[in-house]
């Protein structure tokens, strides 16, 4: 009974039914990426009248996490790219890593040297502070 409250009246555990009759209804998937997030667009490739352009959305898998869109993925969704990244053999940059929850709030959140919330803290940053002197 709760996954059907959880579905019903909220966005970030899933689509909600609203967004799953609307993609049932006016969309076709187009792929899915490493993370099991359906990426979709309106069937036929129909111009949104209202956009101007053919609309693209994305049912995440689990939680709502814009950030777990993969760089190929997010080219198209923002129509950067009209090619499906599975089409063109898509292959990461060196420099692009791979996806990492955002920890803030968390224990595993950045705590940099002489935070008050860091655990093992021992000297406080008045004992690292060095004044600037424009000599």
């Amino acid at each position: 009974m709760k996954a059907i409250l959880l579905r019903i009246f909220t966005w970030w555990h899933g689509a909600t039914v609203g967004t799953l009759f609307h993609t049932w209804r006016k969309g076709e998937k187009v792929g899915e990426d490493q993370y099991g997030n359906q990426y979709y667009q309106t069937k036929g490739q129909r111009v949104d009248p209202a956009l101007g352009i053919v609309r693209r959305w994305v049912i995440y898998k689990g939680e709502a996490d814009a950030s777990m869109i993969p760089a190929g993925w997010y080219g198209w969704m923002h129509h950067k790219l009209d090619v499906l990244p599975h089409q063109e053999n898509y292959i990461s940059r060196a420099w692009e890593k791979p996806h990492q929850p955002n920890l803030t709030g968390s224990a595993g959140a950045y705590r940099p040297h002489g935070s008050i919330l860091q655990d093992n803290s021992q000297s406080s940053a008045k004992e690292t502070y060095k004044p600037w002197n424009p000599a």
